[in-house]
C-alpha cells in the first residue's frame, strides 16, 4: 500500500463583506437607553358599580383569582409599585390603536396585573371595547388608561385587601 501525498488545497481568501474572526473586537457600545417610566396619575376616576357585579356574572372572568406567589409579589413589591407596572403595560400593549399581537398581547400568568386584565376585560382591544366600551381601532386617551389602571388597582385591592401601598 502507498502513502498518499498531503492535499495541497488552499483555503479560499474571505469574501471582501466577511468579518475577519481573528481582528480585534470593536469598543463597547452603551446599552440603549431604558424606556422611561409611566409616571402615575395624582387621582384615579372612579369605577361603577354595575362593572364589578356584571364580571362576576360571567363564569369565565370570575374563575380568575391571584395565587399565592401573585399575593407575595403584591405584598413584597406593593400596590403602588405594581400600579406603575400596569400603567407600562396599559401604555405599551393596550394604547396603541393597533397594538402588536393584539388578542394575544398579555400572558395567563405570570405578574398579578396579568391576571387582573384577564379578571377584569382589560387584557386586549376587543375585550376593553366589549366591557368597556373604548372603540378598537383608536388610541386610547389618557383618560381611558387612567380608568383602565383604576379598574385593575380596582380588582387587585378586591381580591386582596391586605396589599400596601
Amino acid at each position: 500500500m502507498t502513502a498518499r501525498a498531503p492535499s495541497r488545497r488552499r483555503t479560499p481568501a474571505a469574501p471582501s463583506g466577511q468579518a475577519d474572526l481573528f481582528a480585534p473586537s470593536p469598543p463597547a457600545q452603551e446599552p440603549p437607553p431604558a424606556p422611561a417610566a409611566v409616571p402615575l396619575p395624582a387621582t384615579l376616576p372612579a369605577v361603577a358599580d354595575d362593572l364589578w357585579e356584571r364580571l362576576s356574572r360571567s363564569r369565565f372572568r370570575a374563575r380568575f383569582h391571584l395565587d399565592a406567589k401573585d399575593r407575595a409579589y403584591l405584598h413584597r413589591q406593593g400596590l403602588q409599585s405594581v400600579s406603575g407596572h400596569a400603567a407600562e403595560f396599559i401604555a405599551t400593549r393596550l394604547a396603541p390603536a393597533h397594538p402588536h399581537k393584539d388578542g394575544r398581547q398579555t400572558p395567563w400568568r405570570g405578574h398579578p396585573v396579568f391576571v387582573a386584565q384577564h379578571a377584569t376585560g382589560t387584557c386586549c382591544r376587543g375585550c376593553i371595547e366589549k366591557w368597556h366600551g373604548f372603540a378598537k381601532g383608536q388610541e386610547l386617551q389618557q383618560a381611558q388608561r387612567d380608568y383602565i389602571l383604576a379598574v385593575i388597582r380596582g380588582w387587585l385591592l378586591r381580591e386582596d385587601p391586605d396589599c400596601s401601598e
